[in-house]
């Protein structure tokens, strides 16, 4: 049975309405036309071949952006279903929010960051932000996909407010653009965005679990003692003594996923409730995050995390893949900056009559586009005569 609609829930009819004013949809509410433009986006489909922690191309089975996307986008739909929200917004900003990462997941991000140092910086959330409102180009009338003020505000605020990170150079880009549009940064998003937050969180942590037992970097006797997913564990082995081991694994992620969803459910309405949180606003003005873990899931995810960290993120195969990734783009970005002219000519065209750091922000557009198997045959063809074609 579908929850009744809560009071503080957001309300497509009562949409702030978008930048550029356009006609409404005849089939769709505001906030299902914003889902259907991300989805049908250039960036969206580009992150089949991006890296949530493997590169793409080292297994089939292994999550990328876009099967990460999906699957919060998954969990933030039943999780705004759940809590009586508005389950349209939550999954587009869910599905929107990785859109602005570059090739190579991290240690793209953190390469980039180094080369744009000295000309404003480079941050994944404003390059999302700027994807979704300048850099796709499907219109006629406007850059972006003028999208609902209420998803443009999840975007960027879905981690809390931002207004503190306006003076650095690399939030420039949103900076100017919330002084045509206020997007209300100093408070905090509504409780969808917040949804869709948090459902990042619950995809990430599982499916960061399940792709490092499939890749052989750790085995699931050995996350017995972790907190959260080892007493998962021990529960499955005493329910299915005699399970394979996939199968274990599967079942394991399956009921940390219920669990996490089930204590930001009752952590949520907890806080509501005690809140007398009674709108949209309420939630915006509330002072914290409405949407939440309860204290000892922070705790149990806390261990798990720093399980990862070292056992995962940090294991040599994964660090190898890093270093190879940054070289590959600092390369690229150091070859384009000197010779402009060998960019691709739409791309080359853009960088003309700029000054240094508007060029770099072409090339950093144009290299933060790109999928990983691109950025590796680019290179290539860059660096090495005998594969150019």
């Amino acid at each position: 049975m579908i929850p009744p609609r809560v009071a503080y829930a957001e309300d497509p009819a009562q949409s702030l309405g978008r930048k550029a004013s356009e006609p409404e949809s005849r089939t769709r509410t505001a906030f299902a036309r914003d889902r259907d433009r991300i989805i049908h986006s250039t960036a969206f489909r580009r992150l089949k071949e991006k890296t949530q922690v493997f590169v793409a191309h080292e297994g089939d089975h292994f999550r990328t952006r876009l099967t990460h996307s999906l699957e919060v986008a998954q969990i933030a739909r039943s999780l705004a279903t759940a809590l009586g929200l508005e389950p349209d917004l939550a999954e587009t900003i869910a599905l929107a929010h990785d859109l602005g990462h570059p090739p190579f997941g991290h240690a793209g991000e953190d390469e980039l960051q180094v080369q744009m140092e000295g000309f404003g910086g480079f941050d994944h959330n404003v390059q999302t932000f700027r994807v979704v409102t300048k850099l796709e180009r499907r219109y006629p009338r406007w850059e972006g996909l003028n999208l609902t003020w209420e998803t443009l505000e999840g975007i960027i605020k879905h981690n809390g407010p931002v207004s503190e990170k306006l003076s650095r150079p690399s939030w420039n880009a949103v900076a100017e653009f919330d002084k045509d549009y206020d997007l209300g940064l100093s408070g905090w998003a509504s409780a969808e965005a917040q949804v869709a937050a948090l459902s990042d969180d619950i995809a990430y942590n599982n499916h960061d679990v399940d792709d490092g037992v499939q890749a052989g970097i750790f085995d699931l006797k050995e996350l017995l003692d972790v907190p959260l997913i080892g007493p998962i564990i021990h529960g499955v082995y005493k329910d299915y003594p005699d399970l394979e081991p996939g199968l274990v694994r599967m079942e394991a992620v399956r009921r940390m996923i219920g669990a996490m969803v089930d204590d930001v459910l009752a952590e949520t309405n907890r806080r509501a409730l005690e809140a007398k949180v009674a709108s949209p606003e309420d939630v915006r003005n509330l002072g914290y995050a409405l949407v939440a873990f309860s204290r000892d899931m922070l705790e149990d995810l806390g261990a798990l995390r720093e399980f990862l960290m070292n056992r995962m993120y940090r294991y040599w195969k994964v660090n190898r893949t890093r270093s190879q990734a940054r070289r590959i783009l600092a390369e690229m970005f150091q070859l384009f900056m000197a010779e402009p002219d060998v960019l691709p000519s739409e791309w080359f065209a853009r960088s003309q009559n700029r000054d240094q750091a508007g060029r770099a922000r072409v090339v950093c557009d144009y290299i933060a586009g790109m999928t990983d198997r691109f950025a590796i045959e680019e290179h290539r063809r860059l660096f090495h005569l005998d594969v150019w074609n």
